[in-house]
């Protein structure tokens, strides 16, 4: 038997806030919101769920800057990293990594409201 993921959850300060964050973000309204809780479907058949993290069952610990992974954005090519580094910087996303060349290739990280870390660049080759 085989389990495939199918969700990536993050624990938030707000849930509203993050949803209006995220649906904006993606261009994608949350399909499912209440007060502690919002689920935003993504592309590939994934789901993002925000969970509000005082209400979140067990208790969580966060970091100092909000968590310990990322979410990352594999684009097509350099055009549209350098594109949507120009679109979150004018939205006022707080830039954490500035757009830069690591042995990966082009890559820059942007941070959600609570501080968890959006990274953009190319597919593994």
């Amino acid at each position: 038997m085989t389990t495939t993921p199918n969700m990536i959850l993050l624990y938030v300060k707000d849930t509203a806030a993050s949803a209006a964050f995220y649906g904006d973000l993606l261009g994608q309204p949350a399909m499912n919101a209440s007060p502690n809780f919002a689920a935003l479907p993504l592309d590939n058949g994934m789901t993002l769920g925000l969970w509000g993290r005082a209400q979140a069952k067990p208790a969580t610990s966060a970091t100092a800057n909000g968590a310990n992974g990322e979410i990352v954005f594999m684009v097509e090519n350099k055009a549209k990293i350098d594109t949507l580094y120009a679109d979150w910087r004018q939205r006022g996303l707080r830039i954490e990594q500035e757009l830069t060349e690591l042995d990966f290739g082009p890559t820059f990280v942007a941070l959600d409201p609570d501080g968890h870390r959006l990274r953009v660049c190319l597919p593994d080759a």
